[in-house]
């Protein structure tokens, strides 16, 4: 399959209705409005493609960039092609699934985070976080700073309220992350979430709520899932 083929299929699967719950949900134009569901059977067929990705992320149709990170080789991936796609990574399925989620299972998931987290633009501070949150789901618990996360988690309770909105929302899920993955820091980041209190985040009238991290953890204990890695950040 190449790019003008799978433009081609993604126009015939878009769908209007679909298009205007991802506009209000922070996805910019252009765009079709293609479910991830009809995404994941494109993805199927290909695979991984590390260029194939490239290709479709550089047309900037939404649609194709998200499509674009399902697909990518993330062992492929160079720290300069990362840095290309969060400049570019302007709707919030990208910015804070797509490139996080592609720069965790790179070599350069904690570099690329450190770089991003004082950014000045709000999308690209908010993706520094969603790539920690990545990293932690899946980097077994020895290949990670853990005294440097707890710092981080230290930063979140001190800096989260009067971080921008969207940096706000992905700094209480870092907090729900390391949480539920890394069990060293569990009751940490429990006391973080208490310190924290209420997160209110602007989510521009959807029905989306943001979660108290402390009781998320606390379920997740409670299920007997605490620590437990997922194999890969995309989903």
């Amino acid at each position: 399959m190449n790019v003008q083929t799978i433009m081609t299929e993604l126009q015939a699967k878009g769908n209007e209705g679909i298009k205007k719950i991802l506009l209000k949900h922070g996805i910019k134009e252009p765009l079709f409005g293609v479910k991830v569901e009809d995404l994941k059977v494109i993805q199927k067929k290909i695979k991984k493609d590390y260029q194939l990705a490239k290709d479709l992320y550089a047309t900037r149709n939404a649609d194709a960039m998200y499509l674009a990170g399902l697909i990518a080789d993330g062992d492929k991936m160079t720290k300069k092609d990362l840095s290309v796609w969060i400049k570019q990574a302007v709707s919030t399925n990208i910015s804070e699934y797509t490139v996080p989620w592609i720069a965790a299972e790179s070599k350069f998931g904690y570099q690329l985070a450190l770089e991003w987290i004082d950014a000045k633009q709000e999308f690209i501070a908010a993706a520094s976080w969603s790539t920690l949150s990545s990293l932690v789901a899946i980097k077994p618990d020895n290949e990670l700073d853990i005294q440097s996360l707890k710092k981080l988690l230290l930063r979140v309770g001190n800096d989260i309220h009067k971080a921008d909105n969207r940096v706000r929302l992905k700094m209480n899920s870092f907090v729900i992350a390391v949480g539920s993955y890394v069990t060293s820091l569990t009751d940490y980041a429990i006391s973080i979430s208490k310190k924290i209190g209420p997160v209110k985040v602007n989510t521009d009238g959807t029905a989306c709520k943001v979660p108290n991290a402390a009781d998320y953890i606390t379920k997740v204990k409670e299920k007997g899932a605490l620590g437990k890695k997922k194999k890969m950040a995309r989903c």
